[in-house]
């Protein structure tokens, strides 16, 4: 695993999250059902990646289950900072910069460093919008550059698709 640059003192400008919110629907509500995106192995997942999978999810489970019907909740975040050097190009640039000489980088972006298992992103629901809940996550991973699995759990029990 990739050691994280995460020393928020020492960095200049360091760019915003892009995600909104990290819980949505019904937050007083106590749901019976739990679905649960999980990756199926070690990963970084970009600000803008989750920010699309919550979009993708919070509007399908709103338009389906109402407005009150679920609570969804991000359970990453986005800690690790990335740097780019970007190289000039065009008329000119060789003289203007010296390589990958002293090549720290700007802060460009954060990501989640995620590990294989690990839950990303959860959906309470009652029974009758388990379907839904199960397509929400569904069209949630399909902007995350990973392959998931889902898990519901009903109480105490246990189930993996």
């Amino acid at each position: 695993m990739v050691r994280p640059y995460t020393r928020k003192d020492y960095i200049r400008k360091i760019p915003a999250s892009k995600i909104v919110q990290y819980d949505m629907g019904n937050l007083s509500e106590d749901f019976p059902l739990q679905v649960t995106l999980e990756v199926k192995e070690h990963t970084h997942l970009s600000h803008n990646a989750l920010e699309a999978a919550r979009i993708a999810a919070n509007r399908y489970l709103q338009r389906t289950t109402g407005r009150m019907g679920y609570r969804l909740k991000i359970r990453v975040y986005p800690h690790h900072i990335v740097r780019e050097n970007p190289m000039a190009t065009g008329a000119g640039a060789d003289r203007v910069q010296s390589g990958m000489r002293g090549a720290f980088g700007k802060a460009v972006s954060s990501e989640a460093l995620v590990r294989a298992n690990q839950k990303i992103i959860t959906a309470y629901v009652t029974p009758n919008n388990f379907e839904h809940a199960k397509v929400a996550l569904k069209r949630a991973s399909m902007k995350l550059p990973v392959s998931c699995k889902l898990e519901v759990e009903k109480g105490s029990d246990l189930v993996q698709f």
